[in-house]
């Protein structure tokens, strides 16, 4: 896939592609600031397969009912772990850094999210708690395009069929762009 870092020939049959996004605004009692948590989460995800690519982390304001600034980043990881089974590996992930279940967009340690999927389009379950990807709410966020755009700006909605740099340009844009 153009605009996808590469992976062997070898792997490439076993293997997909997944852009993760993460965000943090809550401080964590052994990594520190959210920052911190999000480096530290960078790293942890490599036990699910091979980070290809990382973002640096950049400082977000909050949205919904979170109330402190969040820090964010992505990552193209390579994993041999079908959708369900890496977004199950993700959320025990959250838990583990001490993410509890509470208000939707509120102040969390840890938020893990697969964003897209080199293997296209995955639904299951029901609409509230089933995966959904492409994420339903990525072409409409800055703080997710801003970070995947600087690693993957080739990797294309296969929605839209738009890049993640054009994405990422009609949403930051300060003229609407034609759609």
């Amino acid at each position: 896939m153009a605009g996808l870092p590469k992976t062997s020939d070898r792997r490439r049959h076993l293997s997909s592609l997944y852009l993760i996004a993460l965000g943090s605004n809550r401080r964590h009692a052994c990594h520190g600031a959210p920052g911190r948590v999000v480096r530290a989460a960078q790293e942890e995800l490599a036990a699910f397969g091979t980070v290809l690519a990382r973002s640096r982390v950049i400082a977000t304001a909050p949205i919904g009912a979170a109330q402190r600034r969040f820090a964010n980043a992505a990552l193209v990881l390579e994993s041999e772990r079908d959708p369900p089974a890496l977004l199950a590996a993700l959320k025990r992930t959250e838990r583990e850094f001490g993410r509890r279940s509470g208000q939707r967009w509120g102040d969390r340690v840890l938020d893990c999210d697969i964003v897209l999927w080199s293997g296209g389009v995955w639904r299951s379950g029901g609409p509230r708690a089933g995966l959904s990807i492409p994420h339903p709410a990525f072409r409409d966020r800055a703080f997710v395009l801003g970070p995947a755009c600087a690693i993957a700006p080739g990797w294309r909605d296969p929605v839209s069929g738009l890049s993640l740099a054009h994405l990422h340009a009609r949403l930051t844009s300060p003229r609407p762009l034609p759609r």
